[in-house]
Protein backbone atom coordinates (compact mmCIF):
# COMPACT_ATOMS: atom_id res chain seq x y z
CA UNK A 1 0.00 0.00 0.00
CA UNK A 2 3.04 2.13 0.35
CA UNK A 3 3.25 3.57 -3.31
CA UNK A 4 -0.49 4.35 -3.62
CA UNK A 5 -1.47 5.07 -0.49
CA UNK A 6 -1.11 8.03 1.44
CA UNK A 7 -2.98 6.69 4.66
CA UNK A 8 -0.92 4.08 5.40
CA UNK A 9 2.58 5.10 5.27
CA UNK A 10 1.70 8.37 7.73
CA UNK A 11 -0.39 5.40 9.90
CA UNK A 12 2.61 3.25 9.90
CA UNK A 13 5.01 6.58 11.25
CA UNK A 14 3.20 7.64 13.45
CA UNK A 15 2.94 4.06 15.06
CA UNK A 16 6.37 3.82 15.21
CA UNK A 17 6.93 7.18 16.60
CA UNK A 18 5.04 6.60 19.19
CA UNK A 19 6.64 3.16 19.98
CA UNK A 20 10.21 4.19 19.48
CA UNK A 21 9.28 7.72 21.84
CA UNK A 22 6.72 6.86 24.20
CA UNK A 23 4.79 10.04 23.09
CA UNK A 24 1.13 9.58 22.54
CA UNK A 25 -0.38 9.71 18.66
CA UNK A 26 -1.66 13.46 19.22
CA UNK A 27 -5.45 14.21 18.57
CA UNK A 28 -4.48 16.41 16.28
CA UNK A 29 -2.64 13.73 14.36
CA UNK A 30 -5.31 11.27 14.45
CA UNK A 31 -7.55 14.09 12.71
CA UNK A 32 -4.83 15.13 9.65
CA UNK A 33 -4.85 11.33 9.26
CA UNK A 34 -8.63 10.29 8.44
CA UNK A 35 -8.06 13.36 5.88
CA UNK A 36 -5.81 11.11 4.22
CA UNK A 37 -8.08 8.29 2.99
CA UNK A 38 -9.54 8.90 -0.27
CA UNK A 39 -11.10 5.63 -0.64
CA UNK A 40 -10.00 4.13 -3.86
CA UNK A 41 -11.05 0.49 -2.71
CA UNK A 42 -7.64 -0.60 -3.27
CA UNK A 43 -7.07 -1.54 0.78
CA UNK A 44 -6.79 -5.09 1.59
CA UNK A 45 -9.76 -5.02 4.08
CA UNK A 46 -12.76 -3.08 3.25
CA UNK A 47 -13.35 -2.24 6.96
CA UNK A 48 -10.31 0.42 7.52
CA UNK A 49 -12.07 2.66 4.72
CA UNK A 50 -15.48 2.59 5.72
CA UNK A 51 -14.37 2.85 9.93
CA UNK A 52 -12.25 6.11 8.91
CA UNK A 53 -15.31 7.34 7.15
CA UNK A 54 -17.40 7.42 10.60
CA UNK A 55 -14.47 8.54 11.77
CA UNK A 56 -14.50 11.79 9.67
CA UNK A 57 -18.47 11.97 9.97
CA UNK A 58 -17.75 12.15 13.61
CA UNK A 59 -14.51 14.82 13.33
CA UNK A 60 -17.13 17.28 11.21
CA UNK A 61 -20.24 17.03 13.36
CA UNK A 62 -18.28 18.02 15.93
CA UNK A 63 -16.14 20.94 13.66
CA UNK A 64 -18.65 21.29 11.12
CA UNK A 65 -17.29 21.01 7.44
CA UNK A 66 -15.39 24.04 5.96
CA UNK A 67 -17.07 26.19 3.23
CA UNK A 68 -14.40 25.02 0.53
CA UNK A 69 -14.98 21.22 1.60
CA UNK A 70 -18.80 21.55 1.08
CA UNK A 71 -18.13 23.58 -2.56
CA UNK A 72 -16.50 20.82 -3.65
CA UNK A 73 -18.27 18.24 -2.88
CA UNK A 74 -21.52 19.43 -4.07
CA UNK A 75 -21.07 18.91 -7.64
CA UNK A 76 -24.67 19.79 -8.76
CA UNK A 77 -24.38 22.69 -7.00
CA UNK A 78 -21.30 23.76 -8.24
CA UNK A 79 -22.58 23.27 -11.65
CA UNK A 80 -25.60 24.97 -11.15
CA UNK A 81 -24.60 28.16 -10.23
CA UNK A 82 -21.56 27.97 -12.64
CA UNK A 83 -23.50 26.62 -15.90
CA UNK A 84 -26.25 29.06 -15.44
CA UNK A 85 -23.73 31.37 -17.33
CA UNK A 86 -21.23 29.19 -18.61
CA UNK A 87 -19.46 31.36 -21.24
CA UNK A 88 -18.88 34.39 -18.12
CA UNK A 89 -17.72 31.19 -15.18
CA UNK A 90 -15.36 29.92 -18.45
CA UNK A 91 -13.73 33.52 -18.86
CA UNK A 92 -13.57 34.06 -15.08
CA UNK A 93 -11.50 31.08 -14.69
CA UNK A 94 -9.61 31.82 -17.77
CA UNK A 95 -8.39 35.05 -16.89
CA UNK A 96 -5.67 34.38 -14.11
CA UNK A 97 -6.69 37.43 -11.53
CA UNK A 98 -9.96 35.80 -11.53
CA UNK A 99 -8.97 32.46 -11.53
CA UNK A 100 -6.53 32.83 -8.51
CA UNK A 101 -9.00 34.38 -6.17
CA UNK A 102 -11.42 31.49 -6.56
CA UNK A 103 -8.73 28.97 -6.06
CA UNK A 104 -8.21 31.11 -2.91
CA UNK A 105 -12.04 30.90 -1.82
CA UNK A 106 -12.13 27.22 -2.81
CA UNK A 107 -8.57 26.42 -1.38
CA UNK A 108 -7.20 24.86 -4.88
CA UNK A 109 -4.24 24.78 -5.77
CA UNK A 110 -3.17 27.73 -7.89
CA UNK A 111 -1.62 24.99 -10.55
CA UNK A 112 -4.87 23.30 -10.76
CA UNK A 113 -7.39 24.10 -13.14
CA UNK A 114 -11.40 23.75 -13.30
CA UNK A 115 -12.34 22.14 -16.35
CA UNK A 116 -14.86 24.79 -18.51
CA UNK A 117 -18.30 24.01 -17.75
CA UNK A 118 -20.66 22.76 -20.84
CA UNK A 119 -22.85 25.06 -22.45
CA UNK A 120 -25.92 22.27 -22.13
CA UNK A 121 -25.19 19.47 -19.56
CA UNK A 122 -26.72 16.15 -20.25
CA UNK A 123 -29.33 16.50 -18.22
CA UNK A 124 -30.97 19.34 -19.93
CA UNK A 125 -29.97 17.28 -23.64
CA UNK A 126 -31.67 14.04 -22.57
CA UNK A 127 -34.72 16.29 -21.85
CA UNK A 128 -34.90 17.75 -25.15
CA UNK A 129 -33.95 14.01 -26.87
CA UNK A 130 -37.24 12.61 -24.53
CA UNK A 131 -34.85 10.27 -22.50
CA UNK A 132 -36.52 11.73 -19.32
CA UNK A 133 -39.53 9.60 -20.39
CA UNK A 134 -40.10 5.78 -19.65
CA UNK A 135 -40.93 3.36 -22.75
CA UNK A 136 -42.64 0.39 -22.05
CA UNK A 137 -42.98 -0.82 -25.99
CA UNK A 138 -38.77 -2.08 -26.29
CA UNK A 139 -35.40 -3.16 -25.21
CA UNK A 140 -34.88 -0.67 -22.12
CA UNK A 141 -31.86 0.58 -19.66
CA UNK A 142 -31.76 2.93 -16.80
CA UNK A 143 -29.11 5.08 -17.25
CA UNK A 144 -27.84 6.44 -13.62
CA UNK A 145 -25.37 9.44 -15.09
CA UNK A 146 -23.14 10.28 -12.35
CA UNK A 147 -21.87 13.92 -11.87
CA UNK A 148 -19.02 14.27 -14.12
CA UNK A 149 -20.77 12.88 -16.99
CA UNK A 150 -24.09 14.97 -16.17
CA UNK A 151 -22.55 18.21 -15.41
CA UNK A 152 -18.81 18.60 -16.63
CA UNK A 153 -18.06 15.85 -19.66
CA UNK A 154 -21.96 15.60 -21.06
CA UNK A 155 -20.34 14.52 -24.29
CA UNK A 156 -19.40 11.03 -22.44
CA UNK A 157 -23.03 10.46 -21.50
CA UNK A 158 -24.13 11.42 -25.06
CA UNK A 159 -21.43 8.43 -26.26
CA UNK A 160 -22.92 5.70 -24.03
CA UNK A 161 -26.88 7.14 -25.53
CA UNK A 162 -25.70 6.71 -28.99
CA UNK A 163 -23.83 3.58 -28.63
CA UNK A 164 -26.73 2.00 -26.90
CA UNK A 165 -29.45 3.39 -29.25
CA UNK A 166 -26.92 2.03 -32.01
CA UNK A 167 -27.26 -1.65 -30.34
CA UNK A 168 -31.03 -1.14 -30.15
CA UNK A 169 -32.03 0.32 -26.48
CA UNK A 170 -33.78 2.77 -25.20
CA UNK A 171 -32.57 5.18 -22.93
CA UNK A 172 -34.14 5.97 -19.93
CA UNK A 173 -32.76 8.68 -17.87
CA UNK A 174 -35.05 8.95 -14.56
CA UNK A 175 -34.71 11.84 -11.77
CA UNK A 176 -31.46 11.28 -9.58
CA UNK A 177 -28.89 12.72 -7.23
CA UNK A 178 -25.46 12.60 -6.75
CA UNK A 179 -24.68 9.29 -5.72
CA UNK A 180 -22.97 10.68 -2.71
CA UNK A 181 -19.60 9.39 -2.81
CA UNK A 182 -18.32 12.94 -2.49
CA UNK A 183 -19.89 13.78 0.62
CA UNK A 184 -18.92 10.30 2.19
CA UNK A 185 -14.93 11.15 1.17
CA UNK A 186 -15.37 14.75 3.00
CA UNK A 187 -17.62 12.88 6.12
CA UNK A 188 -21.36 14.48 5.49
CA UNK A 189 -22.98 11.32 6.67
CA UNK A 190 -26.30 13.01 6.73
CA UNK A 191 -25.82 14.44 3.45
CA UNK A 192 -24.56 10.99 2.34
CA UNK A 193 -27.42 8.83 3.59
CA UNK A 194 -30.24 11.07 2.53
CA UNK A 195 -28.42 10.93 -1.37
CA UNK A 196 -28.67 7.34 -0.93
CA UNK A 197 -32.14 7.22 0.20
CA UNK A 198 -33.38 9.17 -2.30
CA UNK A 199 -30.94 7.61 -5.28
CA UNK A 200 -33.09 4.07 -4.15
CA UNK A 201 -35.81 5.87 -4.22
CA UNK A 202 -36.14 7.33 -7.16
CA UNK A 203 -34.65 3.94 -8.55
CA UNK A 204 -37.47 1.71 -7.45
CA UNK A 205 -39.62 1.44 -11.07
CA UNK A 206 -36.87 0.38 -12.76
CA UNK A 207 -35.53 -2.17 -9.85
CA UNK A 208 -39.24 -3.32 -9.25
CA UNK A 209 -39.13 -4.25 -13.74
CA UNK A 210 -36.10 -5.56 -13.31
CA UNK A 211 -34.30 -3.49 -15.58
CA UNK A 212 -30.38 -2.92 -15.43
CA UNK A 213 -28.90 0.69 -14.18
CA UNK A 214 -25.89 1.93 -15.97
CA UNK A 215 -23.41 3.75 -15.35
CA UNK A 216 -20.38 5.49 -17.13
CA UNK A 217 -18.92 6.30 -14.02
CA UNK A 218 -16.66 4.02 -12.11
CA UNK A 219 -16.59 5.58 -9.02
CA UNK A 220 -20.78 5.89 -8.85
CA UNK A 221 -20.50 1.94 -10.09
CA UNK A 222 -17.94 0.91 -7.23
CA UNK A 223 -19.90 3.42 -4.71
CA UNK A 224 -23.43 1.67 -5.40
CA UNK A 225 -22.07 -2.06 -5.94
CA UNK A 226 -19.53 -1.79 -3.40
CA UNK A 227 -19.69 0.59 -1.07
CA UNK A 228 -23.74 0.63 -0.52
CA UNK A 229 -24.09 -2.93 0.36
CA UNK A 230 -21.36 -3.12 2.72
CA UNK A 231 -22.60 -5.95 4.62
CA UNK A 232 -26.11 -5.95 4.00
CA UNK A 233 -25.82 -9.48 3.56
CA UNK A 234 -25.57 -10.07 7.01
CA UNK A 235 -28.80 -8.34 7.90
CA UNK A 236 -31.30 -10.84 9.51
CA UNK A 237 -33.68 -9.38 6.16
CA UNK A 238 -31.30 -10.96 3.85
CA UNK A 239 -30.94 -14.11 5.85
CA UNK A 240 -34.19 -14.66 6.34
CA UNK A 241 -34.77 -14.64 2.42
CA UNK A 242 -32.33 -17.25 1.85
CA UNK A 243 -33.44 -19.37 4.37
CA UNK A 244 -30.63 -19.76 6.60
CA UNK A 245 -31.52 -21.93 9.12
CA UNK A 246 -31.34 -21.67 13.01
CA UNK A 247 -27.70 -21.91 13.70
CA UNK A 248 -26.82 -20.77 9.73
CA UNK A 249 -25.04 -18.01 8.17
CA UNK A 250 -25.44 -18.07 4.59
CA UNK A 251 -22.85 -15.60 2.58
CA UNK A 252 -23.13 -15.40 -1.26
CA UNK A 253 -19.85 -16.67 -2.93
CA UNK A 254 -20.33 -14.07 -5.84
CA UNK A 255 -19.78 -10.61 -4.97
CA UNK A 256 -23.12 -9.65 -7.24
CA UNK A 257 -25.20 -11.87 -4.99
CA UNK A 258 -26.30 -15.00 -6.71
CA UNK A 259 -27.47 -18.37 -5.06
CA UNK A 260 -24.56 -20.14 -4.03
CA UNK A 261 -23.80 -19.76 -0.99
CA UNK A 262 -20.99 -20.30 1.79
CA UNK A 263 -22.73 -21.62 4.79
CA UNK A 264 -21.31 -20.66 8.33
CA UNK A 265 -22.55 -21.19 11.77
CA UNK A 266 -24.58 -18.40 13.19
CA UNK A 267 -22.85 -19.21 16.73
CA UNK A 268 -19.36 -18.41 15.92
CA UNK A 269 -19.66 -15.78 13.43
CA UNK A 270 -22.76 -13.13 14.67
CA UNK A 271 -20.80 -10.83 16.25
CA UNK A 272 -18.47 -10.50 13.59
CA UNK A 273 -20.39 -10.68 10.35
CA UNK A 274 -23.33 -7.76 10.93
CA UNK A 275 -24.82 -5.36 9.30
CA UNK A 276 -23.53 -2.46 11.22
CA UNK A 277 -21.55 -0.12 8.40
CA UNK A 278 -22.21 3.04 8.02
CA UNK A 279 -25.58 2.43 6.01
CA UNK A 280 -27.25 0.45 8.13
CA UNK A 281 -29.97 2.76 8.76
CA UNK A 282 -30.95 2.11 5.29
CA UNK A 283 -33.30 -1.07 4.21
CA UNK A 284 -30.74 -3.97 3.55
CA UNK A 285 -32.96 -5.63 1.21
CA UNK A 286 -33.03 -2.67 -1.48
CA UNK A 287 -29.52 -2.04 -0.97
CA UNK A 288 -28.72 -5.61 -2.22
CA UNK A 289 -31.66 -5.23 -4.83
CA UNK A 290 -29.60 -1.93 -6.29
CA UNK A 291 -26.38 -3.51 -6.25
CA UNK A 292 -27.36 -6.93 -7.82
CA UNK A 293 -29.08 -4.34 -10.68
CA UNK A 294 -26.30 -1.53 -11.35
CA UNK A 295 -23.79 -2.50 -14.00
CA UNK A 296 -20.70 -0.42 -15.26
CA UNK A 297 -21.25 0.43 -18.72
CA UNK A 298 -18.22 -1.37 -20.08
CA UNK A 299 -19.35 -4.16 -18.18
CA UNK A 300 -22.64 -4.06 -19.76
CA UNK A 301 -21.66 -3.94 -23.24
CA UNK A 302 -19.30 -6.73 -23.28
CA UNK A 303 -22.00 -8.61 -21.85
CA UNK A 304 -23.93 -7.80 -25.14
CA UNK A 305 -21.03 -8.47 -27.12
CA UNK A 306 -20.65 -12.05 -25.34
CA UNK A 307 -24.09 -12.88 -25.80
CA UNK A 308 -23.58 -12.08 -29.74
CA UNK A 309 -26.17 -8.81 -28.94
CA UNK A 310 -23.20 -6.10 -30.06
CA UNK A 311 -22.96 -4.31 -32.96
CA UNK A 312 -19.38 -5.52 -34.20
CA UNK A 313 -19.73 -3.48 -37.63
CA UNK A 314 -17.54 -0.58 -36.47
CA UNK A 315 -15.48 1.96 -38.09
CA UNK A 316 -11.42 2.16 -38.13
CA UNK A 317 -9.81 4.41 -35.66
CA UNK A 318 -6.05 5.32 -36.57
CA UNK A 319 -3.72 5.52 -33.45
CA UNK A 320 -1.64 3.72 -31.02
CA UNK A 321 -2.88 4.53 -27.41
CA UNK A 322 -2.48 3.02 -23.46
CA UNK A 323 -5.93 2.12 -21.66
CA UNK A 324 -5.86 2.77 -17.78
CA UNK A 325 -8.64 0.69 -15.78
CA UNK A 326 -9.07 3.05 -12.45
CA UNK A 327 -9.06 2.09 -9.48
CA UNK A 328 -12.88 1.88 -8.56
CA UNK A 329 -13.16 0.23 -11.78
CA UNK A 330 -10.94 -2.47 -10.78
CA UNK A 331 -12.62 -2.98 -7.66
CA UNK A 332 -15.80 -3.98 -9.18
CA UNK A 333 -14.13 -7.02 -10.12
CA UNK A 334 -15.52 -7.29 -13.55
CA UNK A 335 -11.94 -7.18 -15.53
CA UNK A 336 -10.92 -5.05 -18.27
CA UNK A 337 -14.45 -4.80 -20.21
CA UNK A 338 -13.35 -1.64 -22.04
CA UNK A 339 -9.91 -3.58 -22.89
CA UNK A 340 -11.67 -5.86 -25.26
CA UNK A 341 -13.93 -3.52 -26.34
CA UNK A 342 -11.94 -1.10 -27.45
CA UNK A 343 -9.50 -3.91 -29.32
CA UNK A 344 -12.85 -4.63 -31.62
CA UNK A 345 -12.03 -1.35 -33.20
CA UNK A 346 -9.98 -1.69 -36.71
CA UNK A 347 -6.66 0.35 -36.75
CA UNK A 348 -7.06 1.05 -33.17
CA UNK A 349 -3.69 -0.23 -31.28
CA UNK A 350 -4.39 0.02 -27.53
CA UNK A 351 -2.84 -1.60 -24.53
CA UNK A 352 -3.28 -1.70 -20.85
CA UNK A 353 -0.41 0.28 -18.60
CA UNK A 354 -0.77 1.33 -15.11
CA UNK A 355 -1.53 -2.30 -13.34
CA UNK A 356 -1.97 -1.85 -9.84
CA UNK A 357 -1.20 1.82 -9.69
CA UNK A 358 -3.30 4.42 -8.77
CA UNK A 359 -3.85 7.75 -10.61
CA UNK A 360 -3.32 9.94 -7.13
CA UNK A 361 -6.20 12.01 -8.62
CA UNK A 362 -8.71 10.61 -5.34
CA UNK A 363 -11.80 12.67 -6.70
CA UNK A 364 -11.09 16.00 -5.46
CA UNK A 365 -7.89 15.17 -3.46
CA UNK A 366 -5.63 16.61 -6.16
CA UNK A 367 -7.25 19.89 -6.52
CA UNK A 368 -7.36 20.77 -2.69
CA UNK A 369 -4.13 23.31 -1.89
CA UNK A 370 -2.88 21.04 0.95
CA UNK A 371 -2.84 17.55 -1.16
CA UNK A 372 -1.95 18.73 -4.75
CA UNK A 373 2.21 17.36 -4.42
CA UNK A 374 1.27 14.54 -2.69
CA UNK A 375 -1.58 13.53 -5.65
CA UNK A 376 1.26 14.02 -7.82
CA UNK A 377 3.38 12.05 -5.81
CA UNK A 378 0.93 8.88 -5.44
CA UNK A 379 0.43 9.13 -9.53
CA UNK A 380 4.40 9.66 -10.39
CA UNK A 381 5.09 6.08 -11.49
CA UNK A 382 2.11 5.62 -13.49
CA UNK A 383 2.70 9.44 -15.21
CA UNK A 384 6.08 7.87 -15.88
CA UNK A 385 4.71 4.27 -17.21
CA UNK A 386 2.83 6.13 -19.87
CA UNK A 387 5.51 8.43 -20.87
CA UNK A 388 7.83 5.53 -21.67
CA UNK A 389 5.22 4.30 -23.65
CA UNK A 390 4.58 7.85 -25.78
CA UNK A 391 1.37 7.37 -26.79
CA UNK A 392 -0.53 9.11 -29.38
CA UNK A 393 -3.98 9.03 -26.86
CA UNK A 394 -4.61 8.17 -23.70
CA UNK A 395 -8.12 6.26 -22.99
CA UNK A 396 -9.67 5.91 -19.17
CA UNK A 397 -13.20 5.74 -17.95
CA UNK A 398 -12.41 7.83 -15.07
CA UNK A 399 -13.14 11.41 -15.28
CA UNK A 400 -10.92 12.27 -12.03
CA UNK A 401 -8.03 10.03 -13.98
CA UNK A 402 -8.76 12.29 -17.19
CA UNK A 403 -8.15 15.79 -14.91
CA UNK A 404 -4.89 14.08 -13.71
CA UNK A 405 -3.58 13.52 -17.05
CA UNK A 406 -4.44 16.36 -18.43
CA UNK A 407 -2.52 18.68 -15.90
CA UNK A 408 0.53 15.99 -15.89
CA UNK A 409 0.51 15.14 -19.80
CA UNK A 410 0.43 16.17 -22.86
CA UNK A 411 -1.62 13.85 -24.70
CA UNK A 412 -5.19 13.68 -25.30
CA UNK A 413 -7.13 11.92 -23.02
CA UNK A 414 -10.53 9.77 -23.94
CA UNK A 415 -13.54 8.05 -22.40
CA UNK A 416 -13.40 4.43 -23.87
CA UNK A 417 -17.53 5.34 -24.40
CA UNK A 418 -16.05 8.54 -26.70
CA UNK A 419 -14.21 6.16 -29.10
CA UNK A 420 -16.85 3.34 -29.26
CA UNK A 421 -19.48 5.72 -30.71
CA UNK A 422 -16.92 7.40 -32.86
CA UNK A 423 -16.63 4.04 -34.51
CA UNK A 424 -19.96 3.09 -34.28
CA UNK A 425 -20.47 6.49 -36.22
Amino acid sequence: MEEDCPFFPELYRLWDQEKETGEPISAADMRALVDLCTLCGLCPCPRIPMDLMRAKSYCIDKEGLPFSNKLLADVPRLAHLCGTFPGLVNKLLSYQPTSRLLSNIAKLHPDRQLPPFPQENFFQWARKKGLTTRREDCDRVTYFVGCTAGYLFPQIGQALVHILQHNGFHVYVPSQECCGMPNLMEGERDKTLQRALTNMNLLSETLDSGDPVISSCPTCGYYMKTILPERAYYSSAYQASVGAGEDEMKIPEDSRGGKKHKILKKSIYKEILKDDGYFTSLDPMTRIRLAEHFYDAGEYLARLYADGKFNTNLAGISGRMVYFAPCHQREQKIGTPYLDLLRLIPELEVSAVGGTNCCGMGGNFGYKAGFHEQSLAIGQPLIEKIRSLDPQGIITDCMSCRLQFNHALSCPVFHPLELLEQACR
